[in-house]
């Protein structure tokens, strides 16, 4: 493949096209992370396995990496598009397997039919039945359903149909409806693709580069982290990005990428206005308006010492109500932005997980957390991460700290720790720096999604109901009668009381009134004193 600059630096063939092709295949430690919960998650017993992330980070990568490991018994159906009725679904599965239907007015029970008797002929045969639906966020609550009768046929140790769902995170939302928690509690393994770190972006980069035949830096150092900050280490975004820098590299005659190639290729690809954030590089620049700041700021408590020792008379209590009003101004300001240089600091998602780890009392960092997920560390301390989706204020009534991704003014992602609070006014905290914002700004930068760490009681899944244990029952009913000021009562299934106090509950503490004890419900009920009492004293800025 030609693209212009190819022969210019001696390349083979163009190393950022966005078009998958195998020869470029990079496994980060996130990938490869991936790629073993899915693998584990298809073992012997089967069942449903969930990868998730946002869009481009490289999960169809993942599932094609697993596709050709798989073993020569195992047949295998690849849906792309699950924007289907359950009848149309079940027809792409017939399909994809190789199993002749009839015409169009087959109904849904002979597909049923037709496909359960193709997975005992494959169970006969030693094969193994694998479905991998990919976008699967689209999907329909009752196709989801269809999905999970299909899985009912097995055998006393394993699933004869094993299916992967790969979607978004509106893919985990959807799962957590009550109609579908038969299906969310036969999901075997779970993983969130997470996008590249500072250090994976340069290795991707420079290992793409290297399968085009490049014999010399391309991208100087300045610019691989300029290229992490500006693409949020999303792959897809990464390639567009660096095919756009060296073609304007090329057309300069130049060498090596820099930064101004970067930002210059950043307004041409992902349409972010670079020019005025690219002045407050310039260190002249910043020194003179620095000093400027300064002679304003020491004439101005000139002025106000003068002002002070005057007298004062009706005109001057006007000057001092004006002073008032523009202090108050003032603070609006501040909290209705974040300053550049704290932004930039931010980019570093591990950074922020520090930060939640320290309100649990623990340090996330060293061996165990280079060596694995935060959620991996969270499970080896016997904490659980748990991914949010929704409004802000139902995040700010669970009452946790949680990490949460925002976007600055170029639509570029940067992470912070959000503090509960009580107040009109959010706290974040930003590479270890406390800053406030106003509730209606922050809710203009956060993209409705966080992460928030918790300890759930033994054999919790994700409902306590007429189905759980008698001791989770009670423990529900423990922790309630607490939090209400009631008698316990001694308990060991579910009642209509319980549900109407659990709902009581529910409407006290903001949550979504179900009667049900949810996730979030539990999550609220679990909390430890310890983060109950840093909501109760954070207090907004004065």
């Amino acid at each position: 493949m030609y693209n212009g600059y190819t022969d210019y630096f001696s390349l083979t063939d163009v190393p950022f096209s966005i078009a998958p092709n195998p020869r470029y295949l990079f496994m980060s430690a996130r990938h490869k992370e991936a790629l073993a919960h899915l693998t584990y998650g298809l073992g012997d017993a089967g069942g449903f396995v969930m990868l998730t992330g946002e869009v481009g980070t490289g999960k169809t990568t993942v599932s094609k990496c697993l596709l050709e490991q798989l073993p020569g018994n195992t047949q295998a159906a690849f849906i792309l598009n699950p924007t289907l009725s359950a009848k149309e679904l079940l027809a792409t599965v017939c399909d994809e397997l190789h199993i002749e239907h009839g015409a169009e007015q087959t109904s849904l029970k002979v597909l049923t039919d037709l496909i359960l008797k193709h997975l005992l002929d494959n169970y006969s045969q030693g094969k193994n039945t694998l479905l991998i639906i990919d976008e699967a966020q689209h999907l329909q609550a009752e196709v989801l359903e269809q999905l999970r009768l299909l899985t009912n046929l097995e055998t006393h140790t394993k699933k004869l149909l094993q299916v992967i769902l790969i979607g978004q995170p509106e893919l985990q939302e959807l799962l957590k409806r009550r109609d579908l928690r038969q299906l969310a509690q036969r999901i075997t393994a779970r993983y969130h693709l997470l996008p590249l770190n500072k250090a994976e972006v340069k290795l991707y980069i420079e290992h793409r580069l290297s399968i085009a035949g490049c014999q010399r830096p391309l991208f100087s150092k300045a610019a691989f982290a300029l290229i992490h900050k500006l693409s949020g280490g999303v792959p897809r975004l990464i390639n567009l990005l660096c095919d756009r820098s060296l073609l304007g590299a090329f057309s300069k005659e130049k060498t090596q990428v820099d930064n101004n190639i970067v930002y210059q290729s950043a307004e041409e690809t992902l349409g972010l206005e670079m020019s005025a954030y690219s002045i407050w590089q310039r260190p002249w620049l910043k020194k003179s308006l620095a000093g400027a700041a300064m002679l304003i700021f020491a004439w101005s408590g000139f002025s106000l010492a003068k002002f002070q020792l005057a007298e004062i008379d009706q005109a001057k209590m006007a000057d001092v109500k004006n002073l008032a009003a523009q202090r108050e101004q003032q603070l609006a300001l501040q909290l209705t932005r974040i300053p550049n240089a704290l932004i930039n600091q931010s980019r570093e998602l591990d950074q922020a997980f520090s930060q939640l780890f320290s309100h649990w009392k623990v340090q996330y960092s060293g061996t165990a957390a280079a060596s694995s997920q935060p959620c991996e560390t969270a499970l080896s301390l016997q904490l659980q991460c748990y991914w949010y989706q929704g409004e802000f204020d139902t995040l700010n009534a669970l009452g946790y700290p949680a990490v949460v991704q925002l976007l600055d003014s170029n639509n570029t992602p940067y992470y912070a720790t959000y503090l509960p609070s009580e107040t009109e006014q959010v706290q974040l905290i930003l590479n270890q720096t406390s800053h406030w914002l106003s509730k209606d700004y922050f809710q203009q930068i956060y993209l409705g999604s966080a992460v928030v760490l918790w300890r759930s009681p033994e054999e919790f899944i994700d409902v306590i109901d007429e189905s759980s244990s008698a001791e989770l029952v009670q423990w529900l009913e423990n922790n309630l009668s607490k939090q209400q000021g009631r008698q316990t009562r001694a308990i060991n299934r579910v009642d209509a009381l319980l549900k109407n106090q659990v709902g009581q509950f529910q409407q006290r503490s903001g949550l979504v009134i179900n009667q049900h004890a949810d996730t979030e419900t539990v999550m609220v009920l679990a909390k430890p004193v310890s983060l109950l009492a840093m909501t109760a004293t954070n207090k907004e800025v004065e």
